[in-house]
């Protein structure tokens, strides 16, 4: 079979590449290992930039996020038991995020791919890029039914997540150079029934470590505790966990509400940078290409991001047979990538309890208190939460 774009992926980014390139008339195929049901049914947090949310509202996805998803005018610092809160839609001109959870966006773009006719090809494996670097790379895979195939085409997307194995066909060394960083701590995540804590998301400084307060919908929230790499899930009581979100969080003005725990997990905390993201004909987007620690919330961001500008170039290639946007694919979304890497350090870094002296905990304090006093401060904090335009 031939087609224009071979998709392996079918996340944010492999789902979006393909509903844009639809929109220019250009043809592609989505190869994902997982099932339909078992990519819908991944609950993942989503907090969408303003440009993400445009992007879904302008091309046809934004009927149900408009509906459901809870728009976000500010978030709150907390450190020495009071909060501070940064106005994002008085600091970007109106600009605000969205609360919308990854798999909710992922169903919207199946539905409407399927709707459009899009082809989208669950349960595969042994998926394997061939002749990248040629005019015809060629994609095999086992399809759902256990036969082989062979799909022919021009460019290839690598969007199959930071376990990708796309990413291995840039040399490494000669080609390919990857920047990593583990974090010396985790966060332990709850969902519990219980009625929002907050109209808008909590960050919380506290000596006993790092606390988030986020929502999923009026009934279900979402909740974060600092914890270390190498704890365990068993090590958390019901009890512990609340005695400790208490200690953390509630305060003036604050107060958490519980509610029955029904999920429990534990989440790493890397940042990893792949340059450059393309060779020959092979593309790479969204975590294939980088991953970011979730405090600044741009995971599925970027992801969104790399696509929208390689649509561009993808374009333009198949309009005119010009390869330049597609060459500087790379150094046009990589800048973006780095400064949400920073960004997300340096939230990190300045709301995390740290393994070292009384001091680093005294200076965050200085840091936080600063950065909150001064507009200048609030407002470099709102522009990168609520996200740069993509233009």
């Amino acid at each position: 079979m031939k087609t224009q774009v071979g998709i392996v992926g079918a996340g944010p980014a492999g789902l979006m590449l393909s509903h844009l390139l639809y929109l220019k008339g250009i043809e592609s195929v989505v190869l994902e290992r997982r099932t339909r049901e078992e990519v819908e049914g991944t609950i993942r947090a989503g907090v969408l930039e303003q440009g993400t949310v445009d992007l879904m509202v302008d091309t046809g996805l934004g009927d149900r996020l408009k509906r459901e998803g809870f728009t976000h005018h500010g978030i709150e610092l907390r450190f020495g038991g009071r909060g501070h809160r940064i106005a994002f839609d008085e600091l970007t001109g109106g600009r605000a995020v969205t609360v919308y959870p990854q798999h909710e966006v992922l169903i919207d773009l199946i539905a409407r791919r399927l709707e459009d006719g899009g082809d989208i090809r669950f349960g595969v494996s042994e998926v394997q890029v061939h002749d990248h670097t040629t005019d015809a790379p060629k994609i095999t895979y086992i399809d759902a039914e256990g036969n082989g195939q062979t799909l022919t085409c021009a460019l290839v997307a690598g969007c199959d997540g930071s376990r990708t194995g796309t990413r291995d066909l840039i040399p490494e060394t000669t080609v390919r150079t990857d920047h990593f960083r583990q974090y010396p701590f985790a966060w332990f995540g709850i969902l519990v029934e219980a009625p929002p804590s907050s109209e808008e998301l909590i960050y919380a400084n506290h000596e006993r470590g790092f606390a988030l307060v986020s929502t999923r919908t009026p009934e279900v929230q979402r909740l974060y505790l600092q914890v270390d790499p190498d704890d365990s899930v068993d090590n958390w009581s019901d009890d512990r966990i609340w005695s400790e979100l208490h200690a953390r969080v509630d305060g003036e003005g604050a107060e958490i509400k519980d509610g029955r725990i029904f999920q429990k997990s534990i989440l790493q905390f890397r940042s990893f940078v792949c340059e450059p993201m393309q060779h020959g004909n092979l593309f790479l987007a969204g975590d294939a290409a980088h991953t970011v620690p979730p405090t600044g919330a741009k995971g599925m961001n970027l992801a969104i991001a790399d696509v929208y500008f390689l649509s561009k170039a993808m374009d333009e290639y198949f309009a005119t047979r010009s390869r330049g946007r597609l060459d500087a694919y790379t150094e046009t979304v990589l800048p973006r990538v780095w400064r949400s890497q920073h960004f997300s350090w340096w939230m990190s870094s300045m709301m995390h309890r740290l393994p070292d002296t009384e001091f680093g905990h005294k200076r965050q304090i200085a840091e936080l208190d600063m950065v909150t006093r001064s507009v200048a401060g609030r407002t470099l904090i709102a522009e990168n939460y609520v996200g740069t335009p993509f233009e």
